[in-house]
Parts: structure tokens; C-alpha cells; sequence
């Protein structure tokens, strides 16, 4: 019987995508941030096992948290080798403890695929202890200095991938390249601070893509489309598109490298599924070279 791809749409199911590219997941040494109940992540993990991955690295702010989704693994596949991981993203001295913890597993050799997919929502503002708006850091500061300091792990993979989830919300919220705090929160707009978040993430993954392309990482921003999840205190929608864009990523497309993906496809800017400052590559750069001035540290990729 031949293996049809499924159509790849608004309508596509994850579950579809996965069977159709099981073998390039089956295992995979696989981490994703925020797997909390309820989550995006949570239902990423679940419909990526069927494939069979070797390793699940579960990465939460709460552990406990997590465990109902490590006893489902262990129980529905219990091949799967399922290493929860501490991470705190409101907090950089957290987000390197967790890396160096990843670092030093001996029994993990190498990440092929890193998905950054935790952080929060419009919330009403706040400061993390780093001194960063707390969406603008736990959605992109955190991330950037967790994919750069377990790097060197992703790029020892045969396959090395980055999934960053964006939004469509980078629509409203460009960056804010001398004010991202928002005046300390005297100009806050929780949406707008979405925005920005989201457009971090995909420049993010651009950057990466321009600087790691070379050494056989792929990397590519997502908008996962319209999920009902505990960000919006809803259940898991059954059509997510999150695991359908990451099995997506094979040869076809390879030539787009760093491309912003959304319904399983390369977004058209024409159809204003993405916007010009989410994938410009001069703003790639200058939020690559903002971002380590303020973790404080320089990535010699």
C-alpha cells in the first residue's frame, strides 16, 4: 500500500502527519519545552510517540506537573525513554542550571530535535528577577540562551532541527528595539508584548538558520494556528498543527531553511500569513546581537 502524504492545510491533523512520517521521527532524541497540562506541548508529545522517538526530554518549570504525562508515556509506550528536566524560564540562573544538567547526560549524546514552544500569554505586566518584561523573556530571552547553550548537543545530531513556536500574533507587535520593557510597564499593552515575543521567536529562528545552515541545522519559526489550550484556560484542540509542521520537515523543504511555516506550509506574505519584520534578515541579526547583550553572554556561531 503506498504511503500518500496528507494534504497539508488549515484542516491537516497531527496525527495524520505523524503516521505519514513516522520514520523520520521514530528514534529521534526529541526536547520540548512546556509540557504542562492541557498544553500545546503536552499534546505534541503525545501525538509524536506514536512514531516512537528513543528519547522524550520533557523540560517544565514543575516537574510534579508533569508527571501525569510521564506515567501516559511510560504506560502507552513504554520504549520511549522520557528524562523530565527542571526549567524556569522567568529566571536566566535557572535556564543554565537546566543546560548545564542537559550538558552533562551522558546517555544523551545529542538532540536532534530542540522545539521551544514554552512561555506565557498576554499577562498583566510584570518583571522577571532579570529585569525583562516576562513575556519578552520567557518566550525569547530564555529560549535564545537555552538553544545556545545546549547547541553544541543539537548540532552532534545527524539531523540537527530548532522548532521555535511563533504566532500570528507577531502581526501586532513588532520589535521594540529601544523600549522592549515598555517604559516599565508605564506603555504596557499585554497584547503588544505577545506581538513582540512572537516576532522574536521567528527572528530567532531565522538567525539561526543564517548562521547554522551551513553546519546542517535546520531551523524554522511556526504558527501552530488556532489551539485551545490552558494559555486560553481551554482543553487541547485535536487539530493542532505543531507536531504536523515538525514532521513537515523534509526535503521539500530544505531550500527554505529559517522560513516562517504556517498550515503545514511556507507562509505567503502576500496573504499576510506573515509579516515583513518577522522575517527580515538585518532584524535576524539585530535582535541576535540585542538578545546576548542582555543574557550577557556571546555565541560564536
Amino acid at each position: 500500500m503506498l504511503n500518500i502524504a496528507p494534504s497539508c492545510n488549515a484542516e491537516t491533523k497531527a496525527s495524520d502527519l505523524v503516521a505519514h512520517y513516522a520514520l523520520q521521527i521514530t528514534r529521534k532524541t526529541i526536547l520540548i519545552t512546556g509540557v504542562s497540562p492541557l498544553s500545546l506541548g503536552e499534546s505534541f508529545v503525545k501525538q509524536v510517540a506514536v512514531a516512537k522517538p528513543a528519547i522524550f526530554i520533557l523540560a517544565g518549570r514543575s516537574i510534579p506537573k508533569m508527571q501525569p504525562l510521564i506515567d501516559e508515556i511510560g504506560r502507552a509506550h513504554p520504549e520511549i525513554i522520557v528524562k523530565p528536566l527542571a526549567l524556569n524560564l522567568s529566571s536566566f540562573a535557572d535556564v543554565r542550571i537546566a543546560a548545564d544538567e542537559v550538558s552533562s547526560w551522558t546517555d544523551v549524546p545529542y538532540i536532534d530535535i530542540l522545539v521551544d514552544n514554552a512561555g506565557i500569554m498576554a499577562t498583566p505586566y510584570q518583571k522577571t528577577e532579570d529585569g525583562f518584561e516576562s513575556q519578552f523573556q520567557t518566550k525569547h530571552l530564555s529560549n535564545f540562551l537555552l538553544t545556545n547553550l545546549i547547541m553544541e548537543k543539537v548540532l552532534a545530531s545527524k539531523t540537527p532541527r530548532v522548532v521555535v513556536v511563533s504566532s500570528g500574533v507577531h502581526r501586532v507587535g513588532h520589535i521594540r528595539w529601544s523600549d522592549y520593557n515598555f517604559n516599565d510597564g508605564k506603555n504596557y499593552q499585554r497584547w503588544l508584548a505577545y506581538g513582540q515575543s512572537k516576532t522574536a521567536n521567528a527572528l530567532m529562528a531565522l538567525a539561526l538558520a543564517e548562521k547554522l545552515g551551513s553546519r546542517g541545522l535546520l531551523a524554522f519559526p511556526l504558527c501552530p494556528g488556532t489551539c485551545y489550550t490552558n494559555l486560553s484556560a481551554h482543553g487541547a484542540d485535536d487539530y493542532v498543527s505543531f507536531a504536523a509542521d515538525l514532521t513537515e520537515m523534509d526535503n521539500l523543504i530544505v531550500g527554505n531553511n529559517g522560513a516562517f511555516l504556517s498550515d503545514c506550509h511556507v507562509a505567503d506574505q502576500r496573504q499576510e500569513e506573515v509579516y515583513p519584520w518577522a522575517i527580515n534578515k538585518v532584524d535576524a541579526e539585530r535582535l541576535w546581537a540585542l538578545s546576548e547583550k542582555l543574557v550577557g553572554q556571546e555565541f560564536s556561531w
